[in-house]
């Protein structure tokens, strides 16, 4: 995506966190924002590099992650198109604490931490949009904790593959299928499970003929079996 091309003030009014504001305060915040676009695999950064700017995806994909001291890594979240990141750390004034890497050719928009001082100056509910975007990002992660926790890693994948189900709404024997967002052994990182046992789980509940595996492409053949499998 060309810079020259890029609408900055529609694409902050289409963001939740810049709803609120008036056409003039999206032009002028436009005027801190820049298109980067990086190549699969690309670092957008790493732990310690100066946080000066939070981040929305334009198209693409970023994976957030760390790696302890004896070089194993754990994928933190998967961050998709429309989705933003590192908003809490501008307020912080300290370096990044996790890295975030391109699993694919992405576009982001880096809105700098002056942009955003300003926007709150201008517009005290713009940090109302703020505090929500960063207190759904907590409320996942402590979904997260409490799933470690509370389940077991074969919970934690069915749950994972049912993330965007209501369970108390199914049709009978109804059908669903499934797209994985990133490579298996990165969605098993994201679960905290071996790659071992996340191939391995898919190999059961297909086994079961409860899921059907194409690839990244995972067809959910009863999804109320499903749902009470990883119940049991």
């Amino acid at each position: 995506m060309h810079h020259t091309f890029f609408n900055m003030p529609d694409f902050l009014a289409s963001s939740p966190l810049f709803s609120g504001l008036s056409s003039e305060e999206l032009v002028q915040i436009s005027q801190s924002c820049m298109v980067a676009n990086y190549t699969k695999g690309e670092m957008v950064f790493m732990v310690g590099h100066a946080c000066d700017a939070f981040h929305i995806v334009v198209s693409g994909q970023v994976k957030l992650f760390v790696v302890s001291p004896s070089g194993h890594e754990k994928v933190i979240e998967l961050i998709s198109p429309g989705q933003s990141f590192a908003e809490a750390l501008v307020f912080l004034n300290r370096p990044y604490i996790l890295s975030a890497q391109a699993l694919v050719e992405t576009t982001l928009v880096n809105v700098s931490k002056q942009g955003v001082y300003s926007a709150i100056a201008q517009d005290p509910q713009f940090a109302m949009h703020m505090l929500a975007g960063i207190s759904r990002r907590l409320h996942g992660l402590v979904q997260d904790v409490e799933g470690y926790a509370l389940q077991n890693g074969l919970q934690r994948l069915i749950g994972y593959l049912l993330r965007d189900v209501d369970a108390n709404h199914l049709p009978d024997q109804s059908t669903l299928t499934v797209a994985l967002p990133a490579n298996k052994s990165t969605i098993a990182s994201r679960l905290s499970l071996t790659p071992e046992y996340f191939s391995r789980v898919l190999h059961d509940l297909e086994h079961k003929q409860l899921i059907h595996v194409d690839r990244r492409e995972i067809r959910i053949l009863d999804v109320k079996k499903l749902v009470n499998y990883g119940a049991a």
